[in-house]
């Protein structure tokens, strides 16, 4: 008889009796899919909506958080999110590093949650069966995309120097405290509030933080707010497929075990997706008379940002619902709400995130409080007897713990992010100089996203220079030179 690979000997040390192949295989897949989300997802679709002279600046920014995250995450982060309990909203700081803690089955140590009465024991530790090092790597890259959404809404115009400092310090005072609370054993978590896969944590915050930081930075040139098309559509649209797609693990791996759980995840978050998306083109061309592939995009992540606390605790009708809703309710905050409010045009929040995200994330929390399902609640939640208000009975309850978690989110992310802006402030000016503004990536980083010349770089003979010409030709009002309608030179 031949032995078998070595893989599949018994009693291997890598194979522990603990340790599910098929629940380690998934989550280092949904872990994967994820950080794909960011890298290269959101690097690409930064890079491409965004007017060209701000390509270069605004896909750095994306690939400076994801590395500064990582780093950040295994030195202190992972641990305040998911470690022994230092505060009600607060885990302890420690780097997760060896060798020991990372080959070891995977635990939450706060998660173990009581009856009333405070001893006996109502559902177990949260150890799933794969070690401890794919949970950290799949929490780490939820940490990373939040902190890149985040940067969506102060893209082309903050100070890169002051956006490095920014990403450990936003991540260590205010991604942690709402992780922990919600899913580390946190008292939101024994409280009994569902935030699936981070509606809260990752979306709502994320939407918040980036508006009150817009709010600090400051505007883009007011050249750029009349006038900041995407430079690449298509390319955009690669990055969005890859956010979409990724979604598969952001919300399948939530469970964290290949249960039956997750699939119906993936199913609810792709329902949601598109019927907002539908809803939202829809309301486009009814309202503005033609559909736009940007509102497309945007209604996408609506529709992923409002099932993502829902996903897989509610029944697919009502992935339908939350996508319908996802998809007009955004809409009318941006396209109707927005341009009624002095205070929201106020504050450039460069790509939305505040009604693509913060909206969206709060409502699908507040629709988790109405359309969580009891039987798949209990598959998920340590709170027994849990179910939404549309349920009846005490669902209620469940509603009003979803409000009450928001606010604690809204209002955490307003003073946290505040404090560390103005104290970066004092160091860092917080805004490129106007000077960088006009010229966009080539005076902040010396580099261009494209070989040609336009879009805000100062014309230069020495380096532009003209083919067949010793003088620049004459260029008209509708930014085509000569009549040649293959050449354009934005104004």
């Amino acid at each position: 008889m031949s032995t078998p690979p070595g893989a599949y000997q018994p009693d291997l040390p890598a194979v522990p009796p603990w340790l599910n192949k098929g629940d380690n295989a998934w989550q280092m897949t949904a872990a994967t899919l994820v950080g794909m989300q960011s890298m290269p997802g959101l690097v690409i679709l930064y890079a491409s909506i965004v007017k060209k002279k701000w390509a270069v600046n605004s896909a750095f920014m994306a690939l400076y958080a994801f590395a500064a995250v990582l780093i950040c995450w295994v030195l202190v982060g992972y641990r305040i999110a998911f470690g022994d309990k230092l505060l009600p909203f607060w885990a302890k700081g420690a780097p997760t590093l060896g060798q020991q803690y990372l080959t070891g089955r995977a635990r939450m140590p706060e998660t173990t949650h009581f009856f009333s009465d405070g001893t006996t024991i109502e559902s177990p530790m949260h150890e799933p069966l794969y070690p401890m090092a794919a949970h950290v790597y799949f929490h780490f890259t939820f940490a990373a995309i939040t902190m890149i959404l985040l940067a969506g809404s102060v893209l082309a115009r903050m100070n890169i120097k002051a956006w490095m400092a920014f990403v450990p310090l936003w991540l260590i005072f205010c991604y942690t405290v709402g992780a922990f609370s919600l899913w580390g054993g946190g008292f939101l978590y024994h409280w009994g509030v569902i935030d699936y896969s981070g509606g809260y944590v990752i979306h709502l915050s994320a939407g918040i933080s980036g508006f009150t930081a817009a709010y600090w930075v400051g505007p883009r040139l007011k050249s750029d707010r009349e006038r900041f098309p995407p430079n690449n559509v298509l390319l955009m649209l690669a990055g969005a497929g890859l956010l979409w797609m990724g979604w598969s693990g952001f919300n399948g791996g939530a469970p964290n075990a290949a249960n039956v759980a997750a699939p119906l995840a993936v199913l609810n978050t792709n329902i949601s997706a598109a019927t907002s998306l539908l809803v939202w083109t829809t309301l486009d061309v009814f309202y503005f008379g033609k559909p736009s592939v940007i509102g497309a995009v945007q209604g996408m992540m609506t529709g992923l940002a409002c099932v993502t606390p829902g996903a897989g605790v509610v029944q697919s009708w009502a992935a339908i619902v939350m996508g319908i809703l996802a998809g007009s309710i955004p809409w009318y905050s941006m396209m109707i709400l927005h341009k009624k409010s002095t205070f929201l045009q106020k504050v450039d929040d460069t790509l939305a995130v505040f009604h693509t995200h913060a909206v969206a994330g709060l409502l699908g929390g507040l629709l988790t409080g109405l359309l969580a399902e009891p039987t798949l609640c209990s598959i998920v939640l340590p709170v027994s007897n849990t179910k939404g208000a549309f349920y009846g009975g005490d669902g209620g309850m469940l509603f009003l713990k979803q409000i009450v978690a928001a606010l604690f989110i809204i209002g955490w992310n307003i003073v946290a992010t505040t404090l560390i802006l103005l104290a970066i402030r004092l160091f860092i000016p917080l805004r490129m100089s106007d000077e960088q503004l006009m010229i966009g990536d080539d005076a902040v980083h010396g580099e261009e996203a494209y070989a040609l010349w336009a879009d805000g770089e100062k014309y230069d003979p020495a380096r532009h220079g003209w083919h067949g010409s010793s003088s620049p030709p004459e260029t008209t009002q509708t930014g085509f030179v000569n009549g040649a309608r293959g050449v354009t030179i934005s104004l």
